[in-house]
């Protein structure tokens, strides 16, 4: 047991309720921390609690709580879908609110994904409960249906059994005949509804264990049912960060310095305020806001004023990182795993090697870094977007010394993100201004502001060296990977007020394991190693959609494809004869060859293959594309086959799959910065040639029926497609592009 380390006074249940009570991002012993959390869901009128998740009102609506932010993966529709099956109730009467900040909340398993490797070193008791002791209500790394599908059904099945109990009460029959479907509790010719008998049914006891449903009668589970966010997205009713309004509230636009350690050091007032409908500047030594009566007036001010920085230390640019990548690669590495006697399976053996890279890429999502603040009376409000509430509340109580119980935060549908909204820079820039300007205000990043300051998915360089059996069977595997250790520095920015984090980061490092996430083969290979070099680049880094998996699943299927050529076996039997026992994956390779007319990927045929296995997920993607007149690579056709295990929702599923690959197809061919003198040299859309419409393929996405438990699909396909693309490229070219994004001429 690790020992306390601060003494907690007055520590009790309703401490720890986040939502309405003291923060609990405290590191203590496991031994005076509660098992159990009291919930703090609260009822409009009319409404009935029924715990932590659910609220049915008079009318009969049901309102499901959920702790997830829903940034367009459809949360908000397939959690309360998973609920609403198990309760009996009517589609049409579900509705959806963010869940409150509470222990209850805590994704335990998105840390795991996030900040993978970092607690590793604390005592497994400390390690397994520090979610839900720091309350930590994270949405990312595809968790959001493996987390709370329990809880979920958990919860549908003690409402419908108290339902049940209470309206077998007014019938004077057996509870356990009675059954639910539609908003009514049945039996027999007997129905009432569930708002009528609500308030009667809840607080009665529940039986132990819970009986879940059980067959496939007025089943919602696998049924593609509308989505709830859609309607008022498309009618334009959807409230978003930026359409927040208060009293007297002002707008502001903020321009920051460039990266590294940088201050500001001079400002033009005067021209700001030449501007009409500019009223202030606020400056600090990181940043510059115009404050206006409307965004566009603060932003025209922020050019006009000419902020200067002065930029001490080094000069970043895209050859330095480069530079930062190789010496790490040729400086010592940490092992991250390996099986078998690699130095045997190597030792005197003439090996296959080649070098891969990829570079920075940008989140880019629609929606730019906003968060509206309101600070009066010592207590702050905050509208923002944000995957990571709890981070950011406290984030935002800190920069303006307030304890969290004064900080009140309304998470937001979020415009995209793919990991942006993470992180809570934005948070502590309104609230400083909303406390400075004694009125509320809005902040709104500019396009080019929210790309120069974007926490980039990490630039990375790989080593691969591999040895060939004389049957073409790879008897040993190196992976040799520089990168910055982005877990580890995740945690540190994210959670920098968290003792345990704290804790966690002061330990020895070991290297980074969310910087090789994905690198182990998902091949038999009698002996493999995977290294992590870690690299200083001198840019903040973050999480991007599939985080690591992004760049390993390139090095190791592109790997793969030119070990395949060197053996002169053909691509796909190469994969499915060494994948030994895994069906499932195997099913999806031979799937997508089908469905796409899979030649082989002889020279000329412009088709590539790759697959994956992540997040309790299996993917394989057959590509088309060739390279056009003007030497831009051009995709034809996406084929993936996909076994995600139970589909709670078939259209939603599809729908992540498909925006994941588009998501991974525009990474592969464009979606990176370079860097200038400390600066990113993307500022736009276009810098980044985002594909439009005209430039996506045909795509077919093939959902392969699984009983097995659902796994994660909003981030599943990205990291098979890059490579999928490369391999169609050399297919189509005889030309062989090792750097991400993929530009011909560069190997």
């Amino acid at each position: 047991m690790m020992a306390v380390s601060d003494a907690l006074p007055n520590i009790n249940r309703r401490s720890l309720l986040i939502g309405g009570g003291v923060g609990v991002g405290l590191f203590v012993a496991w031994g005076v921390w509660p098992r159990s959390y009291a919930p703090n869901l609260t009822a409009a009128k009319g409404e009935t609690v029924f715990g932590a998740w659910l609220k049915i009102g008079l009318d009969g609506h049901v309102t499901v709580a959920v702790a997830q932010a829903e940034h367009g993966q459809g949360v908000y529709t397939t959690l309360p879908q998973i609920l609403a099956d198990e309760l009996g109730a009517d589609w049409r009467t579900v509705a959806v609110q963010p869940a409150p900040l509470n222990p209850l909340y805590a994704n335990a398993m998105a840390a795991d994904v996030l900040f993978e490797g970092v607690f590793d070193a604390l005592p497994a008791p400390l390690r397994s409960g520090h979610a839900a002791r720091t309350a930590l209500v994270l949405t990312g790394g595809s968790t959001s249906v493996r987390a709370f599908e329990d809880d979920l059904r958990d919860a549908g099945a003690a409402a419908r059994v108290l339902l049940c109990k209470a309206a077998a009460k007014r019938w004077k029959v057996d509870w356990q005949a009675c059954g639910t479907a539609g908003g009514f509790v049945i039996h027999g010719t007997d129905r009432i509804r569930f708002g009528e008998i609500a308030a009667e049914a809840a607080g009665g006891t529940l039986p132990n264990p819970l009986p879940l449903r059980s067959g496939e009668a007025n089943r919602l589970l696998g049924q593609s049912l509308p989505r709830l966010d859609v309607p008022s997205k498309v009618d334009g009713s959807a409230n978003f960060a930026g359409d927040v309004r208060l009293p007297d509230m002002v707008f502001a636009a903020i321009r920051q310095g460039p990266v590294g350690d940088t201050k500001l050091i001079s400002v033009d007032r005067a021209a700001a305020g030449r501007i009409r409908g500019v009223l202030s500047v606020a400056t600090n030594d990181n940043w510059v806001a115009a404050i206006g009566s409307n965004w566009w007036a603060a932003n025209q001010a922020l050019a006009a004023m000419r902020p200067r920085f002065q930029t001490r230390g080094a000069i970043i640019s895209s050859s330095s990182i480069d530079d930062a990548l190789t010496a790490a690669l040729d400086g010592p590495g940490e092992r991250m795993a390996a099986e078998g006697d690699l130095s045997a399976a190597f030792k005197g053996a003439r090996l296959v090697t080649a070098e891969y890279s990829a570079g920075l890429a940008v989140h880019a999502a629609v929606e730019t870094m906003t968060a509206t603040a309101h600070y009066a009376d010592g207590r702050l409000q905050l509208w923002l977007p944000t995957q990571a509430p709890g981070l950011a509340r406290a984030a935002a109580a800190a920069v303006l010394g307030l304890s969290e119980d004064n900080v009140v935060v309304y998470p937001m549908l979020i415009g995209g993100s793919f990991g942006a909204n993470l992180e809570h820079l934005a948070a502590e820039q309104a609230a400083i201004l909303a406390e400075k300007l004694k009125r509320p205000v809005q902040l709104v990043w500019s396009r080019s502001e929210d790309m120069m300051h974007d926490r980039y998915r990490p630039p990375a360089a790989a080593r691969m060296s591999a040895r060939l059996g004389p049957n073409g069977q790879i008897l040993g595997w190196l992976a040799k990977i520089a990168a910055p250790t982005t877990g580890r520095e995740l945690a540190g920015r994210l959670m920098g007020g968290d003792k345990a984090a704290r804790a966690a980061l002061a330990l020895p490092a070991v290297g980074d394991a969310y910087a090789v996430a994905g690198a182990k083969p998902i091949y038999r290979i009698p002996a493999y190693a995977i290294d992590h070099h870690p690299a200083e680049i001198g840019v903040p880094t973050g999480h991007w959609r599939s985080g690591a998996h992004s760049y390993t699943a390139f090095f190791t299927e592109c790997f793969l494809d030119e070990l395949a050529h060197v053996a002169g076996t053909e691509p796909l039997s190469f994969r499915i004869g060494m994948l030994g026992g895994d069906a499932r994956l195997a099913r999806c390779l031979s799937t997508a060859a089908s469905l796409g007319g899979w030649e082989g990927g002889i020279p000329g045929s412009g088709q590539g293959i790759a697959c994956h296995s992540f997040r309790g997920s299996h993917i394989a993607v057959l590509a088309e594309a060739h390279i056009d007149e003007g030497q831009v690579p051009v995709v034809d056709r996406i084929v993936a086959a996909v076994d995600c295990g139970r589909q709670i929702n078939p259209d939603v599923v599809r729908q992540q799959i498909e925006g994941g690959l588009i998501f991974g197809m525009a990474a592969a061919l464009s979606g990176a910065t370079t860097f200038t003198e400390n600066v990113a040299d993307a500022r736009t859309f276009g810098d980044i040639a985002l594909p439009r419409l005209a430039d996506t393929p045909d795509i077919t996405v093939e959902m392969i029926r699984s009983e097995a438990d659902p796994g994660g699909v909003g981030e599943l396909g990205v990291p098979p497609i890059a490579p999928a693309i490369a391999n169609a490229l050399q297919a189509s070219t005889g030309f062989r592009m090792r750097t991400l994004p993929l530009t011909p001429g560069e190997a």
